[in-house]
């Protein structure tokens, strides 16, 4: 299995952590999120790692090296200037029929096994990894038609709602809705699937999943792989 993980950005928003290291390279504990990452998707069968690259590109490949000491193998692919989420996969040659395409900002316990199963029951295009979340409304909510007369009255809801986590699967022929020049980002990939008529589905999952964007996450996320590294990575590989 392969999986694509995008490690490109500048983490503008963990600075001053991320003015000398990058963001998926800081430590949870003793452990950088990348080898996390890393360790968990061999643990699932991947045997190939793609990391895409852009700021301070040097780090990651004097951090991880060729992957050995994981059991993958893991290549560099430099972006010129940044393409987004989606865009960096017109530069990977060989890809899989199907294959992970992730952030590797992420804490998760998500199955990717579990995952890679959905999207090809599903005979999916794409696939996208969503974390159930709540909204608690301390008001009550009034909803009331154009003219001003009430259609309904919720006291104080709890408004669920599916937000992506990152993590994504595709199918090789969904290249195809590439540009072939530009920046593109996989919301506007996965669009342009939905949008052409073909599957691209939604694996709805209640796994632990924390994305390190700003410092309270990644305090979050740091505190709760202290507490219980099993929880994300078994006693084995710790």
């Amino acid at each position: 299995m392969l999986a694509v993980i995008l490690v490109g950005g500048k983490g503008t928003r963990l600075k001053p952590f991320t003015m000398t290291i990058p963001k998926p390279l800081l430590p949870l504990g003793d452990v950088p999120i990348l080898e996390v990452v890393i360790r968990q998707l061999a643990a699932a069968g991947v045997t190939r790692v793609v990391l895409t690259l852009g700021h301070m590109a040097h780090l990651f490949t004097a951090s991880v090296g060729e992957g050995r000491r994981w059991g993958v193998d893991i290549e560099f692919c430099r972006e010129d200037e940044p393409l987004g989420t989606a865009a960096p996969l017109r530069l990977i040659r060989d890809l899989n029929e199907d294959f992970l395409v992730m952030n590797g900002d992420i804490l998760t316990s998500l199955d990717f096994q579990e995952l890679l199963a959905h999207h090809r029951t599903k005979r999916a295009w794409g696939t996208i990894a969503v974390s159930q979340r709540q909204v608690k409304i301390d008001y009550g909510v009034v909803r009331s038609t154009d003219e001003g007369l009430l259609l309904g009255y919720d006291e104080k809801p709890t408004i669920e709602y599916g937000v992506s986590m990152g993590i994504n699967v595709l199918s090789r022929q969904a290249l195809q809705f590439l540009p072939p020049t530009g920046r593109f980002d996989m919301p506007d990939l996965m669009k342009a699937i939905a949008a052409a008529g073909h599957a691209v589905a939604c694996y709805r999952t209640n796994a632990y999943w924390q994305d390190i964007g700003r410092m309270d996450d990644y305090a979050a996320a740091s505190q709760d792989f202290v507490d219980n590294p099993t929880r994300f990575l078994p006693a084995a590989l710790l």
